[in-house]
């Protein structure tokens, strides 16, 4: 991942972040159901920009339970902290760190990817990720997708849409593929008229070594 160029262009968008990502809260709040928490677990938020998730989150973990977030733009992760700060949420550990480095306090039992396109096609940020989490982890994504092949132009949308946030905006095929391939019973749908997607499924560990 371009990690640089990344925060570059997350650093234009923080302050409207939340204002357009207002359009895809359902599928947000989607992906969160089709994790299956349950009171007391441990939950990682994966890229958590300014902190969406955490309030889904932290009311599906309930008292008991705990959430790990992560976050590498500066300007996303500081609209976190304030929003923790300013809620007082005690349950949440969260720090500004690239996918590919972040170090985890503890395993988690669930993780969300939710729209972190750049992080689902970097295999060593994949890696880094599923290593912290407990076999058998609920695992739900959500992002967006190209159309079906035979579509043709109507790709060019999708693209424009992933370019202004995205360092690899062209590899909107399956992009699920790298994570849904250490899980089992992954399924996957179409959302947006085809332009999206939510994927659920159960991580089953990595190779040994």
């Amino acid at each position: 991942m371009n990690n640089q160029a990344s925060i570059e262009r997350y650093r234009r968008h923080a302050a409207g972040y939340d204002a357009s990502a207002q359009r895809t809260m359902p599928l947000r709040l989607r992906a969160v159901a089709g994790l299956r928490l349950q009171p007391g677990q441990v939950v990682l938020d994966v890229g958590a920009g300014t902190g969406l998730s955490y309030a889904p989150l932290l009311a599906a973990v309930g008292a008991a339970g705990r959430v790990l977030a992560f976050e590498q733009s500066p300007e996303m992760f500081a609209l976190a902290a304030a929003r923790v700060q300013q809620a007082g949420w005690t349950q949440v550990w969260h720090v500004n760190a690239a996918a590919e480095t972040v170090q985890l306090p503890q395993p988690a039992d669930a993780v969300l990817f939710n729209y972190v396109h750049d992080i689902t096609r970097t295999p060593s940020a994949v890696a880094n990720i599923l290593r912290q989490l407990r076999p058998g982890a609920r695992v739900a994504m959500a992002g967006m997708q190209f159309f079906p092949w035979w579509t043709g132009p109507l790709n060019l949308l999708p693209w424009l849409k992933n370019r202004p946030y995205n360092t690899r905006a062209a590899e909107l095929w399956q992009p699920w593929c790298g994570v849904a391939a250490h899980c089992d019973s992954f399924v996957c749908e179409r959302t947006q008229w085809g332009m999206g997607y939510i994927g659920h499924g159960v991580f089953r560990g990595l190779p040994a070594a």
